[in-house]
């Protein structure tokens, strides 16, 4: 699930590896590109998030809702991807859109993905190899599985489907601040794990023991199929979704639409903490 920098870097020649960009900015929808033209890992292509890891919004299913099955696996073909490919994905902010990528490998039946560990940041800071060049890709094949039993929907969530578990930062958490969404506030019964809380200060993934140690407590005596991860639009949740699974607690689901669907209708419920 974690490839290190060194690891993928014997492997950049490697026709059975492919290597997406996927850095993006909530605020500058443009800037994910600009950074990946101004230089990228050497044959990285590039996943938009907005584009490619999200589909057409409708004012009512949040910011980032799943694209089709067909179009994400229309879209890895085209980059080369087949059955036998490692995926692997990177951003600049510790994973949580790389993790997007990840997640949605998972969810068409593509297992062998991976998030570059500590991501572009670590990548540069270790003097390693850039390009400005785009990859030519010959077409693959993939043979899709798709499993939505990985995801719930707001209707799940409402009804107590599970513990939800808020990776957004602890002050939109709390209600106190919203930069993005109109209604600030967390979901009832929420309770909240800031996903960069997973991060060493280089952005790379804390030690599995620790992080299995601090969700078993989160966790209470749950099982990890009882858990529902959401954030702000279905994004840093996967980084959190990710870091259970590093830390070998495995088989819990994502809230897609997230916070920016459960507010799109006036009637759901709101919760914040006055502190």
């Amino acid at each position: 699930m974690l490839i290190s920098t060194s690891a993928l870097e014997t492997r950049l020649s490697d026709s059975s590896v492919v290597i997406f960009d996927c850095r993006h900015d909530l605020g500058d929808p443009a800037a994910g590109r600009a950074m990946f033209d101004a230089g990228h890992i050497p044959g990285a292509q590039f996943a938009g998030v907005d584009t490619v890891l999200a589909g057409a919004l409708t004012g009512s299913n949040g910011r980032h809702p799943l694209p089709s099955a067909e179009a994400f696996v229309a879209f890895l073909e085209q980059a080369g991807v087949t059955a036998d490919t490692l995926v692997v994905g990177y951003d600049q902010v510790g994973g949580q859109y790389a993790a997007r990528l990840w997640w949605m490998l998972r969810w068409i039946g593509h297992p062998q993905a991976a998030v570059l560990d500590g991501g572009w940041n670590r990548w540069t800071a270790e003097g390693r190899a850039t390009s400005t060049d785009d990859r030519a890709a010959t077409p693959g094949r993939v043979a899709a599985a798709v499993d939505d039993a990985l995801w719930v929907d707001a209707d799940m969530v409402a009804g107590g489907g599970g513990l939800v578990v808020d990776a957004r930062a602890p002050e939109r958490y709390r209600g106190e601040v919203e930069p993005i969404d109109p209604v600030a506030g967390h979901i009832p019964g929420a309770v909240n794990r800031f996903f960069k809380t997973n991060l060493r200060d280089d952005l790379t993934f804390r030690d599995p023991a620790e992080l299995r140690a601090e969700w078993l407590a989160l966790l209470d005596g749950r099982e990890p199929s009882e858990v529902i991860h959401q954030c702000g639009s279905g994004i840093s949740a996967c980084a959190n979704l990710l870091a259970m699974e590093v830390a070998g607690l495995t088989g819990s689901r994502l809230y897609v639409g997230s916070w920016s669907e459960w507010v799109a209708d006036p009637l759901r419920p709101v919760g914040t903490i006055k502190g």
